[in-house]
């Protein structure tokens, strides 16, 4: 059997490979060279951001985890029954699960992410597991306009978006209020959003989780070079860059770079991209808020913030948000 059997629908708005060198190229063209964080997750980059979830010193995963299953109920009792549930981002779809096990008859669930081959493999088990619940996949850049299905049974049903993983935090603030808004106008009146926000913390905390000890964090980042490489037929050097992470506190962030060894050239596509010595690509932001900062910036995106739930520890908070 294959994973399209054990789903109810399948939507492939993989981004092609045009879109992909367009922003590898541009991204390349600027002063401070980039590339856009979301391509990090081919299958390889898929499986090293699940390797990372498990790592001792990355603590998001496993408190927001605890976090999810602690209140479950409380958080399915704020949803309602017949919920539409869609996740942007799902991965490995591990954090939906204490969700899903909670609510009262979920009309169904959308698993939305960009790495379609991880993205099937993820749905169809989840949809294994569930054999009561409608599960739909989409292959999508989710920062962009995508459709969903509605339920079969329940096509009005109430529209939740479930964002787990603090993955806003890789949007600069006013990408990541587009974002919500768009968000908003998406899930429509009515609706609500359940979101997960990195807290701000001791540097210290940050600095082990995105350097971790055994080169993890290293090989996600360098699998990106890895993976222009072999789509776009570039030349990078891989042995010649290194990945090193930092908080910047002007900007309340982690800053991932991978940074050249030597003086050398690149070439991607009939582009020749010079590194010097030192020089850096910006490869991704993790944005760290306090419960405030976040709450602000939700209403600002025409959110209502309802209730927030924060670990023991104060590192991590999980959002309920309505629309009006």
């Amino acid at each position: 059997m294959s994973p399209l059997d054990l789903l109810q629908s399948f939507d492939d708005l993989e981004p092609e490979p045009d879109d992909f060198l367009a922003e590898v190229v541009g991204g390349l063209s600027e002063r401070q060279k980039t590339l856009p964080c979301k391509f990090f997750y081919d299958e390889r980059g898929s499986q090293l951001f699940d390797a990372i979830c498990e790592l001792p010193e990355y603590y998001p995963t496993r408190t927001e985890i605890a976090l999810l299953k602690e209140i479950s109920r409380d958080l399915a009792r704020q949803i309602g029954p017949h919920a539409h549930i869609i996740e942007y981002g799902c991965g490995s779809v591990k954090k939906v699960r204490p969700l899903l096990d909670a609510l009262d008859r979920p009309a169904a669930y959308v698993a939305v992410d960009i790495s379609r081959k991880h993205l099937l493999a993820a749905a169809a088990t989840l949809a294994a597991d569930y054999p009561g619940l409608d599960v739909h996949a989409v292959c999508a850049d989710f920062t962009k306009p995508f459709r969903v299905r509605p339920p079969a049974r329940r096509p009005n049903a109430r529209r939740v978006g479930f964002f787990p993983g603090s993955t806003l935090g890789n949007f600069k603030p006013n990408g990541a209020q587009r974002f919500l808004a768009n968000a908003a106008d998406f899930l429509g009146s009515g609706g609500a959003m359940v979101i997960g926000i990195d807290l701000k913390k001791d540097v210290a905390i940050l600095d082990a989780a995105y350097n971790d000890s055994q080169g993890v964090t290293a090989a996600f980042n360098l699998n990106l070079l890895q993976r222009i490489n072999h789509e776009l037929g570039a030349d990078f050097d891989v042995a010649h860059f290194r990945h090193r992470a930092h908080y910047n506190a002007d900007k309340g962030r982690v800053e991932m770079h991978l940074y050249s060894t030597a003086d050398q050239s690149v070439h991607v596509d009939g582009s020749t991209f010079r590194f010097a010595e030192g020089e850096s690509i910006h490869t991704e932001n993790s944005h760290k808020y306090s419960i405030e900062e976040f709450r602000r910036l939700a209403r600002k995106a025409g959110f209502e913030p309802a209730k927030v739930w924060v670990d023991s520890a104060q590192l991590f908070s999980i959002h309920y948000l309505t629309i009006p």
